[in-house]
């Protein structure tokens, strides 16, 4: 055997080792992304006695980078508080002033921090995104339950979570004669352009 080949022999197992190290060393490429306001459809429901009202509030902003091998993410989706739209004025407006406050309190925000399970680069995926939901002047943890399609241009995405509104320190609408649930249902149906 060839001094050549012999050293090859002894020198191989640890460039394996070095090579294996560099690889764990690189930092895996976050992906970035931004939600589209003018087709994301932010739906709430809210059941009372008689009926139940169906309504939409609008995003300003959302943007979100996460690790696809961590799952650590960041970002900021942003909805308009003052922007809830039920088709009654006057119940709108009660909503705004009285429940949400939206003078004093005019973002309602999500900042997600991980997300949980495989988004796959095509087809479809059911993934859960952990993160804060800031509403009313509070912080409160939550995981959204998302359903994915994914495409070459970006994402397709439905999320439905429950926000126990009087739980967590607003007013019911409540009166005499009108009985609400204290908790309102969301669904987010919105389209995901990536960035990078």
């Amino acid at each position: 055997m060839t001094m050549t080949k012999k050293l090859m022999r002894l020198c191989l197992p640890q460039l394996a080792c070095a090579a294996i190290l560099a690889a764990a060393s690189i930092p895996a490429p976050e992906t970035a992304v931004q939600l589209d306001p003018a087709q994301t459809k932010v739906e709430f429901t809210l059941g009372d006695i008689l009926h139940t009202v169906h309504g939409t509030f609008a995003l300003e902003r959302g943007e979100m980078r996460w690790n696809p091998v961590t799952g650590q993410a960041s970002g900021e989706l942003v909805v308009n508080a003052a922007s809830g739209s039920s088709g009654n004025n006057m119940r709108d407006h009660r909503m705004s002033a009285h429940v949400l406050e939206s003078k004093l309190f005019p973002e309602i925000v999500f900042r997600p921090d991980r997300i949980e399970g495989k988004l796959e680069p095509a087809g479809a995926s059911q993934v859960q995104l952990h993160g804060i939901f800031l509403i009313h002047g509070a912080s409160h943890e939550i995981t959204v339950p998302l359903v994915v399609q994914a495409s070459p241009e970006g994402y397709a995405a439905t999320a439905h979570f429950s926000v126990p509104y009087v739980k967590w320190g607003m007013k019911s609408p409540s009166t005499l004669f009108l009985r609400v649930n204290d908790t309102v249902q969301i669904t987010v149906h919105t389209i995901i352009h990536r960035t990078t």
